[in-house]
């Protein structure tokens, strides 16, 4: 569902998270974790951080091979990052596309808690707002 660009961003913020991990001094602006099946990588998230804020946590990108989606290997990855996050974390928050193909990713979002906060029209283009859905961990 990405467009070209969004993978190009992707797969930055994929390498660098996959740098911090690698060495000794870890990336603190990205965590990142995969979900493998018989050791090929099927999904991955990556959070980190909002800047100038407290306990303020970004869901910056989740992303899971489609031949694999809808059997839960999303919802392990949210689970584990909520869990790593609990007790650091009092809010996170995750920006989406509006555009309809991003129907099923907006509904997977809420059935696990995440509420729609805000919604800026035409923000990627012209018919594709941004939404910006909120999970408190604090309450």
């Amino acid at each position: 569902m990405f467009h070209d660009d969004e993978v190009s961003v992707a797969l930055e913020v994929f390498d660098g998270a996959l740098a911090g991990a690698t060495t000794s001094s870890a990336n603190p602006d990205y965590t990142a974790l995969g979900a493998d099946v018989e050791g090929r990588l099927v999904g991955w998230i990556c959070w980190g951080p909002t800047p100038c804020t407290l306990g303020t946590y970004d869901l910056y990108w989740m992303a899971v091979d489609p031949r694999v989606q809808r059997v839960g290997v999303g919802t392990v990855l949210i689970e584990a990052m909520e869990r790593r996050l609990t007790g650091h974390a009092r809010l996170i928050v995750v920006e989406t596309a509006g555009r309809p193909g991003y129907a099923p990713t907006r509904a997977f979002y809420q059935a696990r808690g995440y509420r729609p906060t805000a919604r800026i029209p035409d923000f990627y283009a012209p018919g594709d707002d941004l939404v910006v859905y909120t999970k408190d961990l604090a309450g």
